[in-house]
């Protein structure tokens, strides 16, 4: 498989998660679904990425591998008429920009930094 077209792969699984998205906000959807399907879509629509999109070759492989596993797992705990129900909404804006969650940047920006205050902490203890 060319570069082309594994770029056109990873859009197509981000089209996918949008159903999700969907889903996750489906009044018939239960709280379990609800909860995995937000962490999925959190992590596909967030600005931040752990690898960055633009470094060749390695830049969509979090899209590749943790993506997919969690849609096939989505999948599994949707019930069937509410996932073709989300599906057809989301063909309907495909083609549209696809939404970007704020609330998901602050929690990856601030898990990063509580991170780092916690190895900053660590290495002060450790040298003191």
């Amino acid at each position: 498989m060319n570069w082309q077209a594994w770029k056109r792969r990873a859009k197509q699984l981000s089209a996918h998660t949008y159903t999700f998205y969907l889903a996750y906000r489906h009044p018939r959807s239960p709280w379990y679904v609800k909860a995995f399907a937000a962490l999925i879509v959190g992590y596909v629509f967030s600005p931040i990425d752990s690898i960055p999109d633009f470094i060749p070759g390695v830049g969509l492989v979090d899209e590749m591998v943790v993506v997919p596993m969690g849609i096939l797992i989505a999948v599994k705990m949707i019930p069937e008429d509410v996932f073709e129900e989300c599906r057809e909404k989301a063909r309907k804006v495909e083609e549209g920009e696809k939404p970007v969650s704020r609330v998901a940047a602050v929690v990856v920006v601030a898990a990063i930094w509580l991170l780092c205050v916690a190895l900053a902490v660590s290495l002060a203890l450790r040298f003191s």
